[in-house]
């Protein structure tokens, strides 16, 4: 167990004494991935309509789908010091796809993206939570990460003392240390393959090699501490991405330089939910699919353009339609 150990020693000021590769031993790795219809007739005569052709999906698609990994939530309630959060929250993502979920302040967003990785101060009272088929919730958050779910901190912590090049790969390590069939990986790699792995990743996001000389998010800008994150992510190839409010006190420039980042690595292999409050991280990034939470449920879905329609006109016209 990593980087519990570790965030309770950056929150509480535990002593910093020891070297880096000691005080990482007690880290975990990685705490850190509805259908409306309107229909018409017009009032015409019926006519004989002509049977559509149905071409058949080849095996090969079929084989695909089922190879693609996917985070399932169902009917999830989940809450906190016996305060309900989520109150029946139907979600799923899968490998490939882009969600991104909205909703006002209060919503329950942080709460989901805290509940899916098994933050143990929350407590899941009703539902799943599934990978692939098979419950998460009777596992802890290193275990969920060797899984392929990675979360990325709306607010990150600054560690003194541990160099970012030391931490990530102890957390890379980590994950496919004790792993399982079907998770991210069963071998740890050398100092030199993963010095040699991190420069590719640097390169690829356009970021300096010595931004992995520097201790953990110490004296980071809020930028600098989000692209962090997202090497972090580049680095452990997770299946599944949550994003939760990346773009959170980020000017335009820094959320432009974040989604380019996440644009590099979002593919076939790896499915991602973004948590936002804000339309403009999603002009950026596309998501496939947008959903609005509210008041610890999915209320609405739809496509990219649901959300515009937040953009312009808030959520109160959605709490309208909630409550009537």
């Amino acid at each position: 167990m990593i980087v519990e150990k570790l965030l309770e020693s950056a929150k509480y000021g535990r002593s910093s004494r020891g070297s880096a590769e000691n005080r990482l031993t007690r880290i975990p790795a990685s705490f850190g991935a509805l259908k409306y219809d309107v229909r018409h007739a017009a009032l015409v005569e019926p006519q004989r309509k002509a049977t559509p052709t149905v071409i058949p999906r080849t095996k090969e698609a079929n084989e695909k789908d089922q190879e693609l990994s996917q985070l399932e939530i169902k009917d999830l309630h989940a809450s906190i010091e016996g305060k309900e959060i989520l109150k029946g929250v139907d979600f799923q993502v899968k490998q490939g796809e882009i969600h991104a979920v909205m909703g006002p302040n209060g919503s329950g967003k942080s709460t989901l993206a805290s509940t899916i990785m098994g933050h143990p101060k929350y407590k899941v009272t009703k539902g799943d939570i599934s990978f692939d088929g098979q419950t998460l919730l009777n596992l802890a958050p290193d275990a969920r990460a060797r899984k392929g779910v990675f979360l990325a901190f709306q607010y990150p912590y600054e560690v003194p003392g541990v160099s970012l090049a030391t931490f990530l790969r102890t957390a890379y390590n980590s994950v496919r240390q004790g792993g399982k069939k079907g998770d991210l990986g069963q071998e740890m790699v050398s100092v030199l393959e993963f010095r040699k792995l991190l420069k590719e990743k640097l390169k690829l996001l356009d970021m300096d090699d010595s931004f992995a000389t520097r201790y953990l998010n110490e004296g980071f800008s809020g930028g600098e501490k989000k692209r962090c994150e997202i090497l972090q992510l580049a680095v452990l190839q997770p299946k599944i991405a949550v994003l939760d409010e990346t773009d959170s006190g980020l000017d335009i420039d820094s959320v432009k330089i974040v989604a380019e980042g996440v644009n590099k690595l979002v593919g076939p292999e790896m499915g991602v939910m973004i948590i936002t409050h804000y339309q403009r991280i999603l002009r950026y990034i596309k998501p496939n699919h947008v959903h609005i939470l509210l008041d610890g449920r999915m209320v609405k879905s739809g496509g990219p353009e649901l959300a515009d329609v937040l953009e312009a006109r808030g959520y109160d016209w959605v709490k309208k339609e909630v409550l009537n």
